[in-house]
């Protein structure tokens, strides 16, 4: 006879997964923000500017940011805006440069 399944364990399970993976992601996007030297904007200015990123219908102008982040994502030398070295102290060792690979931006 088989044992029956815990319903509300893989519910946890599945709700902690998630938990992580927003983590995580948050935790990547200010890394992100730290590398590209971004962190030196007000809070405003950067809110700002992602808004108006969001809402960019142009497609020559995103094509242009798309290829300027792939080059970023793929510079080996990549270096931080003046005196964000010591705010890279906390970041991973690759910058937070690991790129999404599919869907979600926080699945490994």
């Amino acid at each position: 006879m088989r044992k029956p399944r815990d319903y509300d364990s893989d519910m946890k399970a599945l709700r902690d997964r998630a938990q992580l993976l927003k983590t995580r992601k948050v935790q990547q996007l200010g890394e992100l923000v730290i590398a590209t030297g971004a962190d030196v904007l007000p809070v405003e200015q950067l809110a700002g500017a992602l808004l108006a990123a969001v809402d960019m219908e142009d497609a020559v102008t995103l094509k242009e940011w798309d290829e300027r982040g792939e080059a970023f994502f793929q510079s080996k030398t990549r270096s931080t805006a003046p005196g964000n070295r010591d705010n890279m102290r906390g970041a991973s060792p690759d910058g937070g440069s690991a790129k999404p690979t599919g869907g979600d931006a926080g699945t490994p």
